[in-house]
């Protein structure tokens, strides 16, 4: 006997909210960036190196011009969070300050990326990332 029931929107009783996937991942880029900033401040980052900093892992972007492949490989690489969480890792460890402050820097900038909508590249184009298939 079986005694499941179906549920239809007529019988639901309660709605459950439905987040999409590319906005959860975009708000989790907004929070990324947003505590970065504020570890890195909150640690004596000074606003000169943040900004003059900011944009160095965009040069991963420059291979690109050899081909997408080689591209996506060396922005995957600089726009993940593992490494720039590595390093901040072993700057914690070390005690270097500097180590901490490159990697608060890399992972705001990481979270800006993610906020603005772009993802980590799928080789065969820059335009498709892992957010426009979420």
């Amino acid at each position: 006997m079986n005694t499941t029931t179906t549920e239809t929107p007529a019988t639901r009783s309660f709605s459950t909210p439905v987040l999409a996937p590319r906005l959860l991942l975009r708000l989790e880029g907004l929070a990324l960036f947003a505590a970065s900033i504020a570890g890195y401040f909150a640690l004596g980052g000074s606003a000169g190196w943040f900004f003059g900093l900011f944009f160095l892992p965009d040069l991963g972007l420059l291979p690109y011009l050899a081909s997408s492949r080689v591209g996506a490989f060396t922005y995957n690489l600089t726009h993940t969070t593992a490494l720039a969480l590595a390093l901040g890792a072993l700057g914690f460890a070390l005690g270097s300050s500097p180590a901490m402050l490159g990697a608060l820097i890399w992972l705001a900038h990481i979270g800006f990326d993610r906020a603005l909508g772009y993802g980590l590249k799928h080789p065969d184009s820059f335009k498709n990332t892992h957010i426009q298939r979420a």
